[in-house]
């Protein structure tokens, strides 16, 4: 099971409690980043594609969501 298949598989309400999630991560490792902080570089990009994705599928949803009620 791949990534988006396991974010699919999740509730608008947790697809919205991940993605506040991760936006804090992405706050704190820039933050961390700012300060020489960093340790693992590659988290920012990983965050940052985990966010994409989350988006995308709510934007899925809201689409679909709409189209069933016209």
């Amino acid at each position: 099971m791949t990534a988006a298949d396991k974010t699919r598989a999740r509730t608008i309400d947790e697809l919205k409690t991940q993605l506040l999630s991760l936006k804090k991560e992405q706050f704190n490792l820039r933050f961390q980043r700012a300060s020489g902080q960093l340790g693992n570089t590659a988290r920012v990009r990983q965050v940052r594609r985990e966010i994409a994705r989350v988006k995308t599928i709510l934007g899925e949803r809201a689409l679909k969501t709409s189209q069933e009620q016209s």
